[in-house]
């Protein structure tokens, strides 16, 4: 396994969509009906808004790659998340995706690591993180790098309705 991790450009956006179905189908695939989630896939993590996104110059993405294949991508951008204490120029992290194949290795730690190394360069920013209530290990690993719960707010997939907890770092 050769691993190494580099900024993704507009030209990744297919394979952003790609983990993105992949890892959130398998993940939460059985959380929704059928056609919500895949309304939802098609409006939020087709190859069109992940090219929007990779266009956007205060966005950010990282991918992980196997021997030149990726298999999991961080991605960043201006915090869209409901708190009263978001100031212009937080950041969000919006997605950390790595396929099951390469899950429990360390590797969403290393993109964590390459995009803190964005997030604090030149300037130290708020990062805030939006994580579903009941997913208690990502909740541990983002407590890791210090951040907290400071808020909640509803995710929407067609008729469901989630608990998301908004987690900050100062």
């Amino acid at each position: 396994m050769t691993l190494q991790i580099r900024r993704a450009g507009v030209d990744d956006a297919n394979t952003v969509s790609s983990i993105a179905i992949q890892t959130y189908t398998d993940t939460f695939g059985d959380s929704y009906p059928p056609e919500d989630l895949s309304q939802f896939l098609h409006d939020h993590y087709s190859p069109l808004p992940q090219r929007r996104e990779l266009e956007d110059p205060q966005s950010a993405v990282w991918l992980l790659e196997d021997d030149g294949r990726a298999v999991g991508y961080l991605a960043a951008g201006p915090n869209g998340l409901p708190h009263a204490d978001a100031q212009p120029g937080d950041i969000e992290l919006k997605r950390l995706y790595v396929l099951a194949s390469h899950q429990g290795g360390g590797h969403g730690a290393r993109l964590m690591e390459a995009f803190l190394g964005w997030l604090d360069h030149p300037a130290r920013r708020t990062l805030w993180v939006g994580v579903w209530s009941e997913n208690h290990g990502a909740q541990r690993f983002y407590a890791r790098y210090g951040c907290v719960p400071v808020g909640e707010y509803t995710f929407v997939v067609g008729e469901s309705r989630d608990l998301e907890f908004i987690l900050r770092r100062p």
